[in-house]
């Protein structure tokens, strides 16, 4: 996963300061996700404080990535008008449902720890969040890579 994050940053880094802050935020999130996942022998104090920042790391990302970068992206494919839009509008539904699931994940957290139901069960749900974060990074490289490509001899 952050093999792929490294490969996106080097194709896509200077596109804009808003793709460069955002892939920085998902090197930052993934980081964070494999110390988690990683981490057996740390308290569960320090878990909660590491799971919180993690949450807050997800949220800002799924945030910047649907009000900040696919809205710069998406006016950018109508104003080249060269299919981009058409592959946005078959891209931004699949990683809507990935957002939905990361916020879902925010919340069940904010609960467990509230009532201090253990993590336990969110190791299992992080597991599978991996998984959805890993398709989703697919899903913006995509909408990165082709409308990067099919803008950047005009942009430059």
């Amino acid at each position: 996963m952050l093999e792929n994050c490294r490969n996106a940053k080097e194709r896509w880094g200077g596109v804009s300061d808003i793709v460069d802050k955002w892939l920085k935020e998902r090197q930052d999130l993934i980081v964070l996700y494999c110390e988690i996942t990683s981490t057996e022998s740390e308290s569960p104090e320090a878990l909660v404080a590491k799971y919180q920042h993690f949450c807050q790391i997800l949220v800002d990302y799924v945030s910047a990535g649907h009000f900040e970068v696919y809205e710069q992206l998406i006016q950018e494919a109508k104003e080249f008008d060269d299919g981009g839009l058409e592959l946005a509008k078959k891209i931004i539904p699949k990683i809507e449902l990935t957002t939905e699931i990361a916020l879902t994940f925010n919340d069940q957290f904010d609960e467990v720890h509230k009532v201090d139901d253990g993590l336990v069960s969110l190791g299992k749900k992080m597991s599978k969040l991996g998984e959805v974060l890993e398709d989703r990074f697919e899903f913006e490289d995509a909408l990165l890579e082709a409308l990067h490509n099919s803008h950047a001899d005009q942009v430059a």
